[in-house]
């Protein structure tokens, strides 16, 4: 648009020169824009024109796993599926047990893991004929049903379908030293029943404080006749062993595809790659081991793993999980005994090549490593591995003797000989092996019969706030004299033992462990009291608490009431942390430091009794302070007897009846604030 120039009114101005529509410096900056523009656009056609084309690859497709377990069993021609809870592998190897024995009586088993198939299609397995689904259910922790069964417990909790049609039985497996006892397999065989399923025989209860092994093999010889009546099926009456795997010796060898202690990932130990579990321990540095005990016949240690750079973390009350390695000369006992080349590679491949499990542990592997990192040879061997091993014995009584201490015979002299001949006298399958010199099983099917070996859990004697990159183990190691004159030894607590920190080589000692979670907690709020119950090794979580309260203090927080209460048999024998205790006490994080010395003086004295006479400290604390208990070690004595002396002090103190102080004490546990790490 054109601007027109108007001169000012005026006479004494003179007329104002119109000026151009553009400068040269307009010009000069148009030019400029134009050229970048250019250029801008010239450079990205270049840069698109010069792209590479890349061949579009077709994604490889990594064929899924069967998750029904109905498809499976119609594909496979099965009519019976065995499930297992398994937190330590006793109830997966029984459902292997039951799943192997099906074909003696006229069914086809397979064995499954709950977790790995959708357990929303039970209702379908009434499409199969004369189907059955077997469940060998273990009860965890506070009546808790186990890490791979959780699914399938909320499933059964959450749902309403209807299993008419569905035929079942039960077999739980639990501890009569612990509160739920056996809760797990009572809530499936209650709830299976009330969802419309058919119990064909009623639900065993094995009992790992007595002889778990006996309860199922007694349970397992009714069950069976009860199916062949239940189905009108006849037992083969065929009573031969079944090879479940196959032996394979490669002949063309790569080393480095042969596992050699490895849980999962093959090379998992040279290449650590996180997260830790239990399918992939971490290969952790011993930093401390030293004797916590100043005399006695006991050797009571404690260590410290150092975690750095794994990423583990843990609270105050976690667990950690170690994979132990047998004793080498028990391994090259066996092998002599067995004349075999203990460094032959060998895989054991599952005869049924639908089932998921493929080996009975990792391989390709030795017999070496097999026997020394895979399988249990330090307890004594259950009746199935007694009665498959009766075979190679010579002498044909001692196959007699066998095989009848195998099974659940009324004859109460062979019972009677099982549980004297090898469970009272701890004869591990060495020991069997060198006291009846006609027996001489072939070792690879010695090696498929054998349990795994199964990690050891403790619970960490440090915090994770104070020590991130370090957890701590309290431990006694196992080591007694048997009837035979043999020495035991606790598999994991003698090899921990000799886990010096830098060996001779100068390498530093490693523990292939994980951390487990648990609900033993310290309470939300820093300001509620604490009352903590722990004998000799027990009192290893509290550690780790008196650690975190420490911590709480130092952080300003308003910290509670510290008690603890500990047990041990002389003060100058086995008193736990003595010098850390007392700094705690000095410190003022531990309020009351009870010590009860069990053998200096004439009557023995324990932990209950000191509890006894702190009786309305305690009742004021519970009831008034909403004080939070805490008890580990000893479920069947120390934990039930300390149970007991809470009972009596809210009926003195509180003036409740039993009836009503058994209630408030259960009411505490449910809200958490009763709480339990105890073993047996």
């Amino acid at each position: 648009m054109e601007v027109e120039h108007v001169a000012p009114e005026g006479p004494d101005v003179a007329p104002v020169e119109e000026e151009p529509l553009f400068t040269n410096l307009d010009i000069f900056l148009f030019s400029l824009i134009v050229g970048l523009l250019i250029y801008w656009f010239l450079s990205r056609k270049k840069t698109e024109e010069t792209i590479p084309e890349f061949k579009r690859l077709t994604p490889v497709v990594t064929p899924q796993r069967e998750t029904s377990f109905i498809e499976k069993m119609k594909k496979t021609n099965r009519n019976m599926v065995v499930f297992y809870g398994s937190q330590t592998g006793t109830a997966e190897e029984f459902c292997g047990r039951l799943s192997k024995d099906a074909q003696r009586y006229g069914m086809r088993g397979m064995s499954a893991d709950p977790e790995e198939y959708d357990m929303s299609e039970l209702p379908r397995l009434a499409e199969i004929d004369n189907s059955l689904a077997v469940f060998c259910m273990a009860t965890y922790g506070e009546g808790d049903p186990t890490d791979n069964a959780q699914d399938f417990y909320d499933w059964m909790q959450e749902n309403d379908e209807d299993l008419k049609g569905v035929n079942f039985a039960v077999f739980g497996l639990g501890n009569k030293t612990y509160e739920h006892f056996n809760a797990m397999g009572k809530y499936t065989d209650k709830r299976l029943e009330e969802l419309g399923g058919k119990r064909i025989y009623d639900l065993g209860m094995g009992d790992d404080d007595g002889n778990l092994e006996e309860d199922f093999v007694s349970w397992k010889e009714q069950f069976w006749p009860a199916v062949c009546e239940h189905f009108g099926v006849e037992a083969t009456g065929d009573d031969t062993s079944i090879r479940q795997y196959e032996l394979v010796v490669p002949t063309d060898i790569n080393m480095n595809k042969v596992y050699t202690g490895e849980m999962g990932r093959l090379k998992s130990f040279e290449t650590q790659k996180p997260p830790f579990d239990a399918k992939n321990p971490y290969l952790a540095t011993v930093a401390v081991n030293r004797q916590l005990n100043q005399s006695g016949d006991r050797h009571l240690m404690h260590l410290e793993l150092d975690t750095s750079g794994s990423k583990i973390r843990y609270d105050s009350g976690d667990h950690v999980a170690v994979y132990p390695v047998n004793d080498v000369s028990i391994v090259n006992r066996i092998g002599q005994i067995l004349d075999a080349d203990l460094d032959t590679v060998i895989s054991l491949n599952n005869l049924d090549e639908e089932s998921n499990k493929k080996h009975p542990f990792p391989c390709p592997t030795t017999y070496r490593t097999a026997l020394t990192h895979y399988l249990d040879i330090t307890n004594p061997p259950r009746t199935n591995v007694l009665f498959e091993l009766a075979q190679y014995a010579t002498d044909p009584k001692d196959q007699d003797t066998l095989r009848k201490m195998a099974s659940a015979s009324p004859e109460g002299k062979w019972r009677m000989s099982l549980s004297l001949w090898v469970l009272d006298a701890q004869r591990n399958i060495l020991a069997v092996l060198e006291d009846m010199p006609s027996l001489h099983p072939t070792i690879d099917h010695l090696c498929e019969l054998l349990p795994r070996l199964q990690a050891r859990y403790y619970s960490i004697a440090s915090s994770g706030k104070v020590y991130p990159t370090m957890v701590s183990i309290c431990a006694v190691v196992v080591e007694f004299q048997t009837s035979t004159g043999r020495t035991f030894k606790g598999v994991a607590t003698n090899w921990l033992k000799n886990k010096v920190v830098v060996t001779d080589n100068g390498h530093k000692a490693t523990v292939p462990m994980y951390v487990r979670k648990s609900q033993f907690r310290l309470p939300f709020k820093a300001s509620n009291p604490v009352v903590m119950i722990g004998p000799g090794t027990g009192i290893a979580p509290f550690m780790g608490f008196l650690q975190e309260r420490g911590w709480m203090k130092e952080q300003g927080k308003d910290v509670g009431e510290t008690i603890l209460y500990f047990g041990c048999r002389r003060r100058n024998e086995d008193f736990l942390y003595q010098q850390e205790l007392e700094e705690f006490e000095k410190a003022g994080v531990l309020t009351q430091l009870n010590v009860a010395f069990s053998r200096d003086q004439e009557g023995k004295v324990y932990v209950q009794h000191l509890l006894k006479k702190n009786k309305e400290h305690l009742w004021k604390l519970i009831h008034t302070d909403n004080a939070h208990l805490y008890i580990c070690g000893d479920a069947r004595n120390m934990a039930r007897d300390v149970q007991n002396t809470f009972y009596d002090i809210a009926e003195e103190v509180g003036g409740l009846t039993h009836t009503q102080a058994v209630a408030y004490i259960k009411k505490l546990m449910t809200k958490g604030r009763y709480s339990l790490d105890v073993w047996s």
